[in-house]
């Protein structure tokens, strides 16, 4: 049997794969069992945030597995209390981290934290309801798809859990608190939605009303983490200090990891939430090597250099394609280009492939960019170059 063969006979159909066959990659080349290259803009759905190969990560990786991958949660964790305490110095946040092995699952912990808090020692509810905005994206779980805010998500899987709503907008959380409210939780970028950023001052509005009412803020930063948006979190770029953060995708650089940094210290006890993967040696390793990286590009200035560069050269895009695109969105390098009514963003994603470009689809109709964040000059120019020949072909 071929490769395609055997995943269509043994492997669950739950992706519209693409198959092509990748089988080595460098920074942010990714090379096909024919040897062909392709730029990749997409960098695995921003999970391989310090590139494809990158040999540091290599090497922290083997080091690692050499001595210890995993002895459970019942023992210390040398790496994870490093990675606790350096999430919490690059933050800002005085905090304590939970770590899971995924965004879903960082999700979960959250809600499940939110809970708590509105639960009395007497295991009494006091408060259980969880505001999240139209359109959001927080995991794909029972719970995390039904704090997702995308009605067509919600088919099949039913009965969910109760106390859920959504609100249109920020402006409309107010409208939406009650006496059972216990949190909020949002996203300061709308991945799935759209690649669409919440305004700033909105956004540390309903903090301070959040704060003022005793209700959680809690803020899923799966996709806007570890430094996607340039800063550390899109939290310290909105100038805000949630209850609740969640993180996950870049923060292992391609190792699966999640976190769940809260203010609450020691809400939880022994026995009220527990992963049997999360937080062992070998991710978190890899995650503080990860964020040795980042810190050290974001220090040297390279990563906001970059920034400007690929935004730039995105917004040249609409001034030079009027009949394509309607306008720049995102922050950082969490970009996307929406596609004008009438027009398919599909069918810009397909020639790119052809191209040899890796592009993504985000919300209806935008063409997202969630490159490597270790991304060159060289790199960007080669995949907006083949992006330049794509576009002609429509």
């Amino acid at each position: 049997m071929t490769l395609q063969e055997l995943d269509r006979a043994y492997v669950l159909p739950t992706y519209a794969r693409n198959y092509v066959h990748f089988v080595r990659g460098e920074n942010s080349m990714l090379y096909d069992a024919e040897g062909n290259d392709y730029v990749d803009f997409g960098s695995g759905i921003a999970v391989c945030s310090v590139g494809h190969g990158n040999p540091r990560l290599a090497a922290a990786i083997c080091d690692q597995a050499k001595k210890l991958i995993h002895t459970s949660n019942l023992y210390l964790i040398e790496p994870q209390a490093l990675l606790a305490r350096r999430l919490a110095e690059l933050t800002g946040m005085d905090v304590q981290t939970f770590f899971a092995n995924s965004g879903a699952e960082a999700n979960e912990g959250a809600i499940k934290i939110a809970r708590r808090y509105g639960t009395d020692d007497e295991g009494n509810v006091k408060r259980y309801k969880i505001i999240t905005l139209e359109h959001s994206f927080h995991g794909r779980t029972i719970t995390a798809l039904k704090a997702t805010g995308q009605e067509a998500m919600h088919t099949y899987f039913g009965p969910f859990p109760d106390g859920f709503v959504y609100a249109k907008n920020i402006a409309h959380v107010y409208d939406l608190i009650d006496d059972h409210t216990v949190a909020v939780m949002i996203e300061l970028v709308q991945g799935e939605g759209g690649v669409q950023p919440m305004e700033k001052e909105e956004v540390q509005q309903l903090a301070a009303e959040l704060k003022r009412r005793d209700i959680l803020l809690i803020v899923d930063e799966v996709q806007t983490g570890i430094y996607r948006t340039g800063e550390v979190l899109a939290s310290n770029l909105y100038e805000i200090v949630p209850d609740i953060v969640t993180l996950a995708k870049g923060l292992g650089g391609g190792v699966p990891i999640g976190a769940i940094m809260t203010t609450h210290k020691n809400i939880l006890k022994a026995g009220d939430h527990g992963s049997t993967f999360g937080g062992n040696f070998l991710s978190t390793r890899a995650a503080l090597e990860v964020l040795d990286i980042l810190e050290e590009r974001k220090n040297s200035g390279e990563l906001d250099h970059m920034l400007l560069l690929f935004e730039e050269r995105l917004k040249s895009y609409v001034t030079k394609y009027p009949h394509l695109f309607e306008k720049e969105v995102g922050i950082g390098l969490m970009r996307g280009l929406r596609v004008k009514e009438g027009r398919d963003a599909a069918d810009i994603i397909k020639a790119a492939f052809k191209q040899r470009l890796v592009v993504l689809k985000a919300g209806k109709n935008t063409v997202r960019f969630l490159p490597v964040l270790t991304l060159t000059k060289e790199e960007m120019e080669l995949g907006f170059e083949r992006f330049e020949t794509a576009l002609g072909t429509l």
